[in-house]
């Protein structure tokens, strides 16, 4: 079978990462990269659009990639209302809400809407899949502890569910059969999922920083202390929001969020860069422990996926901790342009059904 042109589309906060694929193969691969003043120009989130929109389409003509022969083009789901796992068309109601933020605004609303648009300029069909707002948690998981707060799920959806099938896979077994905890750390957040039979339980909160410590994330944080900061008239609500979720964790510690760099200066002597990572893998371990009861502690497999699990270090002190727990599978190389593409790839060979968004 002969399959079409797809356009990944992965918009990042300073960037917008972009894949073409051909008979499921990979022809072109790019990130386009944002200054500062580019979009600070544009207002906000939403203003954006136009102009990451041209850059991709500028990109597509000087590698003579012709948008007229795109059949699929699919983006990274955005916050959208709560949705159960799947493939879903960008319609005009997705649009709306992911341009009113109806969940929250990130750069990664901003998909849909691009993918929709250059699909607009030719007969292409522009899909998003498990976007991060995928929502199958247990009645209990949402429990916070206080009537005024309920636990939400928001987490890296679309790059747990194709590890947890790609595994399923690799043993010939359905991912619907199986117990697993899938823990997935990238560059941002980390969020680890209980998957029970094909849906996801019980997970951290990732967007947020719920959960363990991460590249730039703090995780959950001692209560009361983060209710006296928020009060000490010191930071604005904005300022508390960026230390949570983007200037906390490995870059408020050390400076930085590259892990080579973190690893040279641990192979240099530097002890305090040993004892934070060591720490971060601690609190992963713990997450993954907890959501262990979840499974009644009988998980098929504990699976790994993301960029940090290519660092020796880091990977063996986590898989110290829990690999008595069950079978451990690392898959570090699962991004969200191969899970997107897997997806488009699906849909075209008439094997995953394209949901309506309501």
């Amino acid at each position: 079978m002969t399959l079409g042109i797809i356009l990944v589309i992965n918009p990042k906060n300073t960037s917008s990462k972009i894949a073409v694929y051909k008979d499921s193969k990979m022809c072109f691969l790019k990130t386009i990269k944002y200054t500062d003043e580019q979009l600070a120009a544009c207002g906000s989130i939403p203003g954006q659009v136009e102009m990451r929109k041209s850059a991709i389409l500028q990109e597509l003509k000087e590698n003579d990639i012709n948008v007229n022969k795109l059949q699929i083009v699919v983006a990274r789901g955005g916050l959208v209302k709560p949705v159960k796992s799947g493939v879903y068309e960008v319609n005009d109601r997705m649009r709306e809400d992911l341009l009113n933020g109806v969940m929250g605004m990130h750069a990664t609303n901003l998909g849909g809407i691009i993918a929709s648009d250059i699909a607009a300029l030719t007969n292409a069909r522009a899909i998003i899949a498990d976007p991060v707002v995928v929502d199958e948690l247990a009645d209990v998981a949402r429990i916070s502890g206080h009537p005024l707060f309920e636990r939400k799920s928001v987490f890296h959806a679309l790059n747990q569910k194709v590890v947890a099938r790609k595994y399923a896979k690799s043993i010939s077994r359905k991912y619907e059969e199986l117990n697993l905890l899938v823990a997935h750390a990238g560059g941002g957040g980390i969020s680890v999922g209980a998957h029970k039979l094909g849906k996801v339980v019980d997970v951290n909160q990732a967007f947020d920083g719920d959960g363990p410590f991460s590249m730039e994330r703090t995780g959950t944080l001692p209560t009361g202390d983060l209710i006296r900061l928020c009060f000490s008239g010191k930071y604005t609500e904005a300022e508390i929001m960026e230390m949570v979720t983007a200037k906390g964790g490995l870059y408020a510690y050390l400076g930085t969020t590259n892990l080579n760099t973190i690893e040279n200066r641990i192979a240099a002597g530097d002890e305090k860069a040993s004892f934070i990572l060591s720490a971060m893998a601690y609190q992963l371990a713990k997450e993954i422990g907890a959501m262990c009861t979840v499974l009644e502690g009988k998980p098929d497999a504990i699976i790994l996926s993301g960029d940090l699990f290519h660092h020796n270090e880091f990977t063996k002190n986590l898989t110290g901790k829990v690999e008595k727990i069950s079978a451990i599978a690392i898959y570090p190389d699962e991004d969200d342009v191969d899970a997107l593409a897997m997806n488009a790839i699906g849909v075209i060979k008439g094997e995953i059904e394209v949901l309506e968004y309501v």
